[in-house]
């Protein structure tokens, strides 16, 4: 089973954990038995069509899966992913 680390910002939706283990093959299979987990978690991060939304950033062993295979990166049971939703802020300013 591959290790998922969560932020503080999705910890509520997995029952306050900063980790669990979920089974699967590629990222995918990980990301599908987390929603069936947990599908507070799934609410906040896939957009109506089906698709993660574009701020979501997942990292593998602290690689971003975009620049791998995405959604069908290959994990080994000994592998760690990071699910990284962007957080909006800053200041705006009119002049």
């Amino acid at each position: 089973m591959s290790t998922v680390r969560f932020p503080p910002v999705l910890r509520a939706a997995v029952g306050g954990a900063r980790e669990i283990s979920i089974p699967g093959a590629t990222v995918a299979d990980v990301l599908d038995a987390l929603y069936a987990a947990h599908p507070e978690v799934q609410a906040q991060l896939v957009a109506q069509n089906g698709e993660l939304h574009r701020f979501v950033n997942i990292y593998v062993n602290d690689e971003d899966v975009r620049l791998q295979g995405w959604l069908a990166t290959p994990l080994a049971e000994s592998d760690t992913l990071l699910i990284l939703p962007a957080m909006a802020g800053g200041t705006s300013s009119s002049r």
